[in-house]
Protein backbone atom coordinates (compact mmCIF):
# COMPACT_ATOMS: atom_id res chain seq x y z
CA UNK A 1 0.00 0.00 0.00
CA UNK A 2 1.30 3.45 -1.07
CA UNK A 3 1.93 6.47 1.66
CA UNK A 4 -1.66 8.04 0.19
CA UNK A 5 -3.41 5.23 0.42
CA UNK A 6 -2.01 4.72 4.01
CA UNK A 7 -2.78 8.56 4.79
CA UNK A 8 -6.21 7.70 3.20
CA UNK A 9 -7.00 4.42 5.33
CA UNK A 10 -5.53 6.44 8.77
CA UNK A 11 -8.36 9.31 7.80
CA UNK A 12 -11.27 7.08 7.64
CA UNK A 13 -9.82 5.31 10.73
CA UNK A 14 -10.02 8.91 12.33
CA UNK A 15 -13.45 9.79 10.70
CA UNK A 16 -15.20 6.82 12.11
CA UNK A 17 -13.19 7.24 16.07
CA UNK A 18 -15.04 10.36 15.60
CA UNK A 19 -18.41 8.88 14.75
CA UNK A 20 -17.93 6.47 17.61
CA UNK A 21 -17.49 9.36 20.20
CA UNK A 22 -20.55 11.38 18.01
CA UNK A 23 -22.60 8.20 18.14
CA UNK A 24 -22.17 7.33 22.12
CA UNK A 25 -22.89 10.81 23.58
CA UNK A 26 -25.97 10.38 20.96
CA UNK A 27 -26.70 7.39 22.98
CA UNK A 28 -25.97 8.72 26.16
CA UNK A 29 -28.94 11.02 25.36
CA UNK A 30 -30.88 8.73 24.09
CA UNK A 31 -31.16 7.07 28.04
CA UNK A 32 -31.31 10.26 29.92
CA UNK A 33 -34.38 12.03 30.92
CA UNK A 34 -33.17 15.16 31.81
CA UNK A 35 -32.82 18.11 29.15
CA UNK A 36 -29.91 18.79 27.21
CA UNK A 37 -29.00 22.54 27.46
CA UNK A 38 -26.34 22.65 24.86
CA UNK A 39 -28.48 20.72 22.11
CA UNK A 40 -31.78 22.67 22.70
CA UNK A 41 -31.36 25.67 20.35
CA UNK A 42 -35.11 27.00 19.93
CA UNK A 43 -37.52 24.73 18.09
CA UNK A 44 -35.92 23.51 14.84
CA UNK A 45 -32.84 22.56 16.63
CA UNK A 46 -33.70 20.25 19.61
CA UNK A 47 -31.35 16.45 20.44
CA UNK A 48 -34.26 15.49 22.57
CA UNK A 49 -36.91 15.26 20.87
CA UNK A 50 -34.58 13.21 18.14
CA UNK A 51 -32.98 10.91 20.35
CA UNK A 52 -36.05 9.88 22.19
CA UNK A 53 -38.50 9.79 19.83
CA UNK A 54 -40.31 6.34 18.32
CA UNK A 55 -38.13 6.58 15.77
CA UNK A 56 -34.75 6.35 18.04
CA UNK A 57 -34.88 2.76 17.92
CA UNK A 58 -35.13 -0.09 15.67
CA UNK A 59 -36.71 -3.43 17.13
CA UNK A 60 -35.39 -1.96 20.38
CA UNK A 61 -31.89 -1.45 19.64
CA UNK A 62 -31.11 2.22 19.52
CA UNK A 63 -30.10 3.68 15.64
CA UNK A 64 -26.64 5.04 18.13
CA UNK A 65 -25.60 1.90 19.39
CA UNK A 66 -26.51 0.84 15.30
CA UNK A 67 -24.06 4.39 14.41
CA UNK A 68 -21.26 3.02 17.19
CA UNK A 69 -21.04 -0.61 15.86
CA UNK A 70 -21.34 0.90 12.02
CA UNK A 71 -17.90 2.93 12.57
CA UNK A 72 -16.01 0.47 14.71
CA UNK A 73 -16.69 -1.89 11.73
CA UNK A 74 -14.95 0.73 9.78
CA UNK A 75 -12.09 1.24 11.68
CA UNK A 76 -11.89 -2.52 11.87
CA UNK A 77 -11.32 -2.17 8.12
CA UNK A 78 -9.43 0.48 7.79
CA UNK A 79 -6.79 -0.35 10.58
CA UNK A 80 -6.27 -3.91 10.99
CA UNK A 81 -7.56 -4.96 8.00
CA UNK A 82 -6.22 -2.40 5.27
CA UNK A 83 -3.81 -4.50 3.60
CA UNK A 84 -7.00 -6.91 2.46
CA UNK A 85 -7.63 -6.53 -1.27
CA UNK A 86 -11.09 -6.47 -0.83
CA UNK A 87 -11.07 -3.58 2.15
CA UNK A 88 -11.35 -0.68 -0.20
CA UNK A 89 -14.54 -2.35 -1.67
CA UNK A 90 -15.81 -2.79 1.93
CA UNK A 91 -15.18 0.18 3.45
CA UNK A 92 -17.23 1.72 0.54
CA UNK A 93 -19.85 -0.76 0.60
CA UNK A 94 -20.25 -0.31 5.04
CA UNK A 95 -19.62 3.89 4.13
CA UNK A 96 -22.23 4.11 1.81
CA UNK A 97 -24.73 1.94 3.93
CA UNK A 98 -24.49 4.00 7.05
CA UNK A 99 -24.40 7.52 4.51
CA UNK A 100 -27.90 5.90 3.36
CA UNK A 101 -28.92 4.96 6.64
CA UNK A 102 -27.90 8.59 8.40
CA UNK A 103 -29.89 10.20 5.27
CA UNK A 104 -33.27 8.48 5.90
CA UNK A 105 -32.88 9.72 9.75
CA UNK A 106 -31.58 12.77 8.51
CA UNK A 107 -35.17 13.20 6.69
CA UNK A 108 -37.21 12.12 9.54
CA UNK A 109 -35.43 14.49 11.63
CA UNK A 110 -36.66 17.19 9.34
CA UNK A 111 -39.84 16.35 7.64
CA UNK A 112 -41.29 14.04 10.34
CA UNK A 113 -40.36 15.25 13.63
CA UNK A 114 -39.38 18.73 12.81
CA UNK A 115 -36.35 18.88 14.84
CA UNK A 116 -32.97 19.06 13.93
CA UNK A 117 -30.33 17.07 16.05
CA UNK A 118 -27.08 18.75 15.90
CA UNK A 119 -25.22 15.82 17.22
CA UNK A 120 -27.13 13.36 14.59
CA UNK A 121 -25.95 16.31 11.67
CA UNK A 122 -22.17 15.94 12.95
CA UNK A 123 -22.49 12.39 12.72
CA UNK A 124 -24.29 12.36 8.94
CA UNK A 125 -20.93 14.82 8.08
CA UNK A 126 -18.51 12.31 9.29
CA UNK A 127 -20.08 9.94 7.51
CA UNK A 128 -20.76 11.40 4.18
CA UNK A 129 -17.08 12.10 4.49
CA UNK A 130 -16.05 8.88 5.28
CA UNK A 131 -17.96 7.37 1.76
CA UNK A 132 -15.97 10.32 -0.08
CA UNK A 133 -12.66 9.33 1.11
CA UNK A 134 -13.73 5.36 1.12
CA UNK A 135 -14.92 6.32 -2.58
CA UNK A 136 -11.27 7.57 -3.38
CA UNK A 137 -9.62 4.53 -2.09
CA UNK A 138 -11.77 1.75 -3.64
CA UNK A 139 -11.87 3.58 -7.15
CA UNK A 140 -8.03 4.06 -6.84
CA UNK A 141 -7.64 -0.10 -5.75
CA UNK A 142 -9.64 -1.12 -8.82
CA UNK A 143 -6.95 -0.18 -11.45
CA UNK A 144 -4.43 -2.70 -9.55
CA UNK A 145 -5.97 -4.74 -7.08
CA UNK A 146 -4.36 -2.78 -4.41
CA UNK A 147 -4.98 0.94 -3.19
CA UNK A 148 -2.02 2.21 -5.24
Amino acid sequence: MNPLANRLMALVALLAVGGIVVSSVSLQHHFETSKTAYCDIGENFNCDIVNRSAYSSIAGIPVALIGMLGYAALVGLATVYRERRETPALLFLGAFGGLAFALYLTYIEGWVLGAWCIICLSSLALIATITVVSGILWLRSRGTGHCS
